[in-house]
């Protein structure tokens, strides 16, 4: 440009410029556009199978399965694309392999109903599998009778969206509904999964989130965590399922406004918490679960703002859990609130509601004037002795709980909130 040019060629020139650029891209974005198709798939028509419409597809293309029943005996979706069932067509594998393998990145799956994966036990057939992708969307499918349901590895930014895992609901044959391993940025939002073997199962799972989710009735966890840090699982619900939920050597974890319900049976918990480090429970619902929180080896965790009621035991905090905070909890209608193997003293209770709480509240300011005990003399015995069991709610248990509340001999004296709560907390 000649710079002794006047001002007003210069801004001519410069709105050229913008217009050549504008009209190239619209020319790109159009033709990008117009070439990208749409292909069929109809029993009795051309294509007939999702497996020949890929073989055809060329990246950016929609292919649109019409209502039917199609054979998929691993069909490996191998370009980006968007692949969408009409009338929820079903593609079987029929027992011989899995059905759909997604490994390239920008695809969408919805609409479908998977089914009769293969099982194994050298191999994880899946319903559908996602290996090595990215930007990869599974929506509004139902997965049924499938070893696993949707296996995600090695892939990021994978968003699994309202879709139904139910499995085959046999202890021998039953793989996870949801699994997701060394992946990240992992997001599982309203499913429903149910009879697998762990509902929704996290290993080596980085920064990724599940919530909106039902996991009942499965045949080991709701969840299950492992090695898996700076993630989140929230407003989610784990109800019947034969262990409950595990959160097992992970940092940094957000659980917050769960059902954990009615997780009930011999050494079953609603929260299994094992080596986790720094993270959060807040605002979680325990209801009759037969131990609503077992936390073992958990260090700086806060625990806060969260109902435990009706369970066989709310909080069992073993002694090699250090600097965890419990406040603004209600205890109400648990066998017994807080048992321990040892003695808590690194850990603090404060601000709680206890229903089992006789104290008083002289001046009125809604906190009790003297502290409170949650663990009791019986549930140090049955630590020690589980065959104690049998003088539960007996008048000598009643009888001896006051006495050691009164002059605490064998319960640990640590543990004790110091600013028991009158009235319940609204949660």
């Amino acid at each position: 440009m000649n710079k002794h040019w006047p001002a007003e060629n210069k801004s001519t020139e410069m709105y050229l410029l913008r217009y050549i650029i504008y009209f190239t891209l619209s020319f790109f974005i159009v033709f990008g556009n117009a070439q990208a198709k749409t292909i069929v798939v109809k029993s009795g028509a051309k294509p007939q199978s999702l497996k020949e419409a890929i073989a055809m597809a060329q990246n950016g293309d929609t292919i649109v399965v019409q209502k039917g029943i199609y054979a998929s005996h691993n069909t490996v979706v191998n370009k980006s694309l968007t692949i969408l069932g009409k009338n929820r067509p079903v593609l079987d594998a029929q027992f011989k392999d899995e059905v759909l393998t997604v490994t390239a990145s920008n695809v969408k799956i919805e609409g479908f109903l998977l089914r009769n994966s293969k099982t194994g036990d050298l191999r994880d057939y899946a319903g559908l599998r996602i290996f090595g992708a990215s930007n990869v969307h599974v929506n509004d499918n139902i997965l049924e009778n499938n070893f696993f349901g949707i296996y995600i590895s090695d892939s990021h930014r994978v968003s699994v969206t309202n879709n139904k895992v139910t499995g085959n609901n046999n202890r021998r044959q039953a793989g996870n509904g949801i699994q997701a391993w060394k992946s990240d940025h992992i997001t599982i939002t309203g499913n429903q999964v149910t009879a697998h073997r762990d509902g929704i199962y996290f290993e080596f799972v980085q920064n990724s989130h599940i919530k909106d989710n039902s996991s009942e009735k499965n045949l080991r966890y709701g969840l299950h965590f492992m090695f898996s840090n700076d993630n989140s699982y929230i407003h989610n619900q784990f109800k019947n399922n034969q262990a409950g939920v595990a959160v097992m050597y992970s940092k940094r974890i957000k659980m917050q406004y769960n059902q954990f319900n009615e997780n009930w049976g011999s050494s079953i918990y609603g929260l299994l918490l094992k080596e986790i480090l720094d993270s959060q429970i807040a605002h979680n619902t325990f209801y009759k679960n037969t131990s609503a929180i077992f936390m073992e080896s958990c260090n700086r965790n806060k625990i806060y703002s969260n109902s435990f009621s009706n369970n066989g035991l709310a909080l069992r905090v073993l002694s090699n859990c250090q600097d965890n905070n419990f406040t603004l909890n209600n205890f109400k209608g648990n066998t017994f609130d807080v048992t321990t193997n040892g003695d808590l003293l690194e850990n603090h209770f404060a601000h709680n509601y206890w229903d089992k709480y006789e104290g008083y509240d002289l001046n009125k300011d809604g906190i009790g004037d003297v502290p409170f005990r949650p663990v009791s003399l019986y549930a140090q015995i049955m630590e020690r002795i589980p065959q104690s069991v049998i003088l539960m709610r007996s008048f000598i248990v009643n009888l001896l709980d006051k006495v050691e509340r009164s002059i605490p001999s064998i319960t640990p004296l640590s543990v004790k909130d110091d600013s028991p709560q009158m009235k319940p907390w609204k949660i």
